[in-house]
């Protein structure tokens, strides 16, 4: 069985581990449409504490073509995160390909307004192989 989260980074003590699953039943390979979730937990693994400002996502489809994808926070929220706290959130990527990958980084704020780039793990998105 696949770990709970196989892609992790951390940076500046802070870990972001990502699962990503296929969606058959919200995909639609015949007009050239695949779609995942990912499930992304953040862990405050440092000695203070630190909020979520914005994202930044570089999304790779299956032939090198990158988009970007940046706003504030996450899924409309920007967590407060204490030592030692976390939080969870879910989101979705289609893609007009069956494989392709996401990477990229959060901007946090730490308590005197300093920001930190908190890296985002590098993980492939891939459909199971399907019969012609």
């Amino acid at each position: 069985m696949k770990a709970l989260f196989p892609h992790a980074a951390m940076s500046h003590g802070i870990t972001v581990r990502v699962a990503a699953s296929f969606l058959p039943e919200q995909s639609q390979p015949e007009a050239a449409r695949w779609f995942w979730t990912y499930h992304v937990r953040i862990e405050n693994g440092s000695d203070e504490t630190v909020q979520l400002r914005s994202r930044h996502w570089r999304i790779t489809d299956g032939r090198g073509g990158v988009g970007i994808v940046e706003g504030e926070g996450v899924v409309g929220e920007q967590p407060v995160l204490a030592p030692g706290q976390s939080h969870d959130y879910v989101s979705g990527c289609p893609l007009d390909t069956p494989h392709g990958s996401m990477e990229g980084f959060y901007t946090f704020e730490t308590a005197d307004g300093s920001p930190l780039e908190v890296r985002i793990p590098f993980f492939p998105l891939a459909a199971p192989a399907t019969a012609n």
